[in-house]
């Protein structure tokens, strides 16, 4: 059923930190870009742009962006493809220019989005993902030519998982859902 299938991607999904030194065909590539385009965003505002990188000295460069002693430090040079997902600001969340929402810019909702469907689609097809959130992100802008209407909101390596991690400890739904009221 597919409805399994769909938790079993999700319950399996795991953030992967080495890759195998193989290529990710230009197809699979395409597929991911496919579940990215057809993400929800706020009114349609389709903000994210994605960046492919798959050249070594580039990758380097974007590495020293990264927190020091960030695990996923290696992976951004190692990972045969670097996805790098930005948002363009001042748009999602917005209407006749002025922000709607308490939380403001709904770009980052909107990037989340995207890059869960990604993350997923790159799972159904045998590859690896993780998340990397912690680096100089206008140094990752500079290092990449994001304008300054974007921002570089997400690493993301992509590849064949080399090592796929154990599930982590995950809460009991009992332990955060309510019903009603908080």
């Amino acid at each position: 059923m597919a409805e399994e299938q769909l938790m079993k991607i999700i319950k399996e999904r795991r953030s992967v930190r080495k890759f195998e030194e193989k290529d990710v065909p230009q197809e699979m590539l395409d597929t991911l870009m496919e579940a990215v385009r057809w993400s929800p965003s706020w009114a349609n505002t389709q903000v994210w742009e994605v960046i492919l990188v798959r050249d070594r000295a580039v990758k380097e460069k974007v590495q020293e962006t990264i927190a020091p002693k960030n695990p996923a430090t290696k992976a951004i040079v190692n990972a045969p493809v670097l996805i790098a997902m930005c948002g363009k600001k001042n748009d999602s969340g917005y209407y006749n220019n002025a922000v709607t929402t308490k939380f403001g810019d709904w770009m980052l909702f909107d990037l989340g989005l995207a890059t869960q469907s990604l993350c997923l689609a790159a799972h159904d097809l045998g590859l690896g993902t993780v998340i990397v959130g912690l680096f100089d992100h206008d140094k990752a802008a500079a290092v990449l030519g994001v304008p300054d209407t974007h921002e570089v909101v997400a690493l993301i390596p992509l590849g064949f998982p080399a090592k796929t991690p154990s599930p982590p400890k995950r809460r009991e739904i009992t332990e955060f859902t309510h019903s009603d009221r908080f």
